[in-house]
């Protein structure tokens, strides 16, 4: 069973990871406890959507991107088919990808920058 909690706590921990950022800069930056990002995290607390947009902006990743990363996630898990390329124009949200660049799944199946 999908839990979607976990699922957020999972892309939100993916994003900060590739940024190579630890938990104290993003819930400072967040102003949120650092306990408190840690369990969204792990997927144990519910974050509200007021929450989750200012870790999403602490992160400077666009809280649709995340969103619909959770979504493919959660479809996946649902044995739906989900495309393995990204439009431009969603992928702007990972790190605002340069002219032209376009993004895909890697094995993982995190967002990665193509070209």
């Amino acid at each position: 069973m999908v839990v979607l909690r976990r699922e957020i706590g999972d892309v939100l921990r993916d994003a900060r990871q590739r940024q190579g950022r630890t938990l104290r800069e993003v819930s400072s930056a967040a102003r949120v406890s650092l306990g408190y990002l840690s369990e969204v995290e792990r997927g144990q607390k519910e974050a509200s959507s007021e929450l989750l947009a200012s870790i999403c902006d602490a992160l400077d990743v666009h809280l649709s991107v995340v969103l619909r990363e959770v979504s493919d996630r959660v479809a996946v898990a649902e044995g739906l088919l989900v495309p393995d390329t990204v439009p431009a124009d969603l992928a702007a949200g990972w790190g605002r990808p340069r002219t032209g660049e376009s993004w895909s799944r890697s094995g993982d199946g995190a967002l990665t920058p193509v070209g």
